[in-house]
């Protein structure tokens, strides 16, 4: 829903009612991710995709006969090969897909889940997409840390309560799934279907090194989706006019600002992180910061330099205590091998590598490969 809620928020507030369509579960080679989102708006505005054009027009006549109806569906495309061609799902994956009708009425508390995703509070959505009776469908649950409150609910204290603490264990790593359970929420038993919409703030990418390329891997980053920061302690660099598509400009000691960042638990899991400085005395430091003992989990930890600095910044590393199990979650020198040469270039590269990490890539040409296409983590 993220990729149209503004558009959503809009038309809720207006007091209108359309139709949310959203990918709740895939199979194969499905195109798209759960969570992915396409609405058909009050006047017939198609916004979104649930498929990269494959199901569009299907979701399209589904929603606006939800619209007039008010009663959610959940449909699956794409259940055999045939099946798919007649929906125009190509690529042969499965797709399940909830179509909701959102309006004041029914999604109260959709405002309040805007306002926590526009100011970076995690928050995560729980809507029954699947239930023998049909008066639960389309319930929402609105789930906040741990300590912070909930409001809505999926139809009784015993569902909300089995959904909750899954839920928050999902918001807590950012995860959007579908959860079964049984009708009245036992743990072991099927019938009901919840499926959970995590809204985390945005993953973190840390660029150290207030360089050429620097500007050109924060312009990638934003891109990937990431809130980006370049740190460098040289004042003179480090401006705000020469990197405008970070979020912010942090003049100080990379190392310094890695200590501060992990005592306010700024760093998590999905946080990747590339130095660029290739300068002993700001990259050793900082990488024994990064990988050493005590350092963050961080989905990632890149460094640039020649095969000759590698080698050489290993030894230094290496002198600092470092074991070998620590340096293998460095990658260096950073990136794939794509040739590159110029620094917009090499930021492609570096996204590369970090998408391929993130996904189980292997960085090889699509059509030297077999099998699955899309990986689903």
């Amino acid at each position: 829903m993220r990729d149209v809620l503004g558009q959503l928020v809009d038309w809720w507030r207006a007091g209108e009612a359309v139709a949310l369509g959203t990918v709740v579960g895939t199979w194969r080679s499905a195109p798209r991710q759960p969570g992915a989102s396409m609405l058909v708006g009050p006047e017939g505005e198609a916004v979104g995709s649930v498929s990269g054009g494959c199901v569009e027009g299907a979701v399209y006549e589904l929603g606006q006969e939800v619209v007039g109806s008010g009663s959610p569906v959940l449909q699956r495309y794409g259940v055999s090969d045939d099946d798919a061609h007649a929906v125009g799902l190509t690529c042969g994956g499965i797709l399940d897909v909830f179509v909701e009708r959102v309006s004041p009425a029914d999604f109260p508390e959709l405002g309040e889940v805007a306002e926590d995703i526009d100011a970076g509070r995690p928050v995560a959505v729980a809507t029954v997409v699947a239930h023998p009776d049909a008066a639960y469908l389309g319930r929402h649950l609105v789930v906040r840390p741990e300590g912070q409150p909930t409001t809505g609910s999926l139809g009784s204290e015993r569902i909300d309560a089995a959904v909750l603490d899954d839920a928050r264990g999902m918001l807590d790593h950012g995860t959007t799934a579908t959860l079964e359970y049984g009708p009245h929420g036992e743990r072991r038993g099927e019938g009901l279907r919840v499926f959970v919409s995590s809204y985390a703030p945005r993953p973190r990418m840390l660029v150290f090194g207030a360089i050429d390329f620097a500007a050109a891997v924060a312009r990638v980053g934003s891109f990937l989706g990431y809130h980006v920061t370049v740190c460098d302690a040289r004042p003179v660099f480090a401006t705000r006019s020469r990197f405008p598509d970070a979020d912010e400009v942090v003049v100080t000691w990379p190392h310094r600002y890695v200590a501060q960042q992990v005592e306010a638990g700024a760093l998590d899991r999905r946080t990747v992180a590339c130095v660029l400085t290739h300068d002993p005395k700001f990259d050793v430091p900082l990488l024994v910061s990064l990988l050493g003992e005590g350092a963050p989990e961080l989905a990632y930890v890149g460094a640039m330099g020649s095969r000759r600095t590698h080698d050489d910044r290993l030894q230094r590393l290496r002198e600092e205590g470092l074991t070998e199990q620590q340096l293998a979650r460095l990658r260096s020198p950073i990136g794939l091998d794509l040739g590159a040469r110029t620094p917009e270039e090499t930021a492609v590269s570096i996204a590369a590598e970090i998408v391929a990490d993130r996904w189980g890539g292997q960085g090889e040409p699509l059509s030297r490969t077999e099998g699955a296409i899309h990986r689903h983590g």
